[in-house]
């Protein structure tokens, strides 16, 4: 009985201790510059045109599927191994044996339609933003570079993200 009465105190105590300690720690709010910077980042950043980028198995097949949901080849060419595919605003990219998986996909600068849009977030300062609050980056941008650049990502369920400015 006795040492039932111990393990009871015992549990006891290491709940309320822990309840305390995360109720001190757990829930401390973030410092200014990170307040700032996911302000930013929620306000502000420009990723661009957005589009899925689809490992095809056999691109003339999925092409003829695609095109029977009402998308038209806006760029590619079968003979690059590549199609993009657009139906109003959606874009969907075919490409087969380039990559594995599907990609969502960001072109910064860019509308749908491949057109350039003047203000926009250059994707060195995605990258900073991105980098300061935590992100882990799968590949970067040259920081000394100007331009042209990628970086990837992947989000927590393991889909990979590319951020990718053509100008």
């Amino acid at each position: 009985m006795k040492h039932k009465f111990i393990i009871i105190v015992v549990l006891i105590t290491s709940f309320v201790t822990g309840y305390y300690f995360n109720t001190i720690f757990a829930h401390k709010p973030p410092s200014a510059e990170l307040q700032k910077i996911n302000t930013e980042m929620q306000n502000n950043m420009k990723l661009g045109a957005f589009s899925l980028s689809l490992s095809v198995k056999d691109l003339k097949t999925s092409k003829d599927f695609y095109e029977k949901l009402g998308f038209r080849v806006f760029a590619g060419s079968l003979q690059q191994n590549y199609l993009i595919m657009k139906n109003e605003n959606a874009l969907i990219g075919l490409f087969q044996g380039m990559f594995q998986g599907n990609i969502l996909t960001f072109n910064p600068g860019w509308d749908e339609n491949a057109n350039n849009i003047e203000n926009f977030d250059d994707i060195r300062k995605i990258q900073r933003l991105l980098k300061t609050s935590g992100v882990a980056l799968t590949s970067e941008a040259d920081e000394k570079t100007e331009g042209p650049a990628s970086l990837t990502l992947t989000d927590p369920d393991g889909n990979v993200i590319l951020v990718d400015q053509h100008r």
